[in-house]
C-alpha cells in the first residue's frame, strides 16, 4: 500500500474491548488505503485493563499499522469519546496507566503530515468492533449466551451438566 498522489487520506477505524471491565483486552483496527486496499488487526493485548485502556491500545496498534503501511495523511475513526477527547487534548485524566497510552498515540499521530481524529457512534464502527471482539473469541454484539441446567441422560456426565443457547437480540 502506498499513498496516492492525490493526497487523499487513508482511513483507520479502531476499537478496543475489555472483558470483563477491567479484564482481558481485545484490539481491532481496519486500515483502508485511498486505493481501497485493506489491512486488519484482531489480537489480544498482553495483560489486562479497562475499556478506556483497550480503546487507547487499539488506537496505538492501528497507528503503527498505518505508519508501517506508508500512510502520510490519515483520518482516524473511533467510537470512544474518551479516546477522541483525551488524545485531542480536550480533556485530561490523572490515571497514570492511561497517560502513557495517550502520549504514545499523540507521538504516533505526529508522524503523519496530516491526521484527524473523529468520533462516531458505536453502531457505525462495526468492523473494528467485530475484530476487537473476535480477538477475545466473542461473537458480534447483540448475541448473548444463556445457560440453563439440565439433567444428563448419560451416566458418565455430571447430573448438573450445563448447555448454552445462543439468543440473537
Amino acid at each position: 500500500m502506498h499513498e496516492s498522489d492525490s493526497g487523499t487520506p487513508w482511513q483507520l477505524w479502531v476499537d478496543g474491548t475489555s472483558l470483563p471491565n477491567p479484564g482481558r483486552i481485545g484490539l481491532g483496527a481496519v486500515l483502508l488505503s485511498p486505493a481501497g486496499e485493506r489491512r486488519e488487526i484482531s489480537r489480544i493485548a498482553p495483560g489486562t485493563g479497562c475499556n478506556n485502556e483497550a480503546e487507547l491500545q487499539a488506537l496505538c496498534a492501528g497507528l503503527t499499522l498505518a505508519i508501517e503501511a506508508g500512510s502520510r495523511s490519515l483520518i482516524v475513526v473511533s467510537d470512544s469519546d474518551f479516546v477522541v477527547r483525551h488524545v485531542r487534548g480536550e480533556q485530561v485524566t490523572a490515571i497514570t496507566r492511561l497517560l502513557g497510552w495517550i502520549d504514545a498515540a499523540r507521538m504516533s499521530l505526529a508522524c503523519f503530515h496530516s491526521a484527524e481524529l473523529r468520533w462516531v457512534p458505536r453502531h457505525r464502527n462495526t468492523e473494528a468492533d467485530r475484530l476487537a471482539r473476535s480477538a477475545l473469541s466473542l461473537g458480534p454484539k447483540g448475541v448473548k449466551v444463556k445457560s440453563r441446567s439440565r439433567r444428563s441422560r448419560r451416566t458418565d456426565e455430571h447430573p448438573q451438566a450445563r448447555t448454552a443457547d445462543i439468543i440473537t437480540i
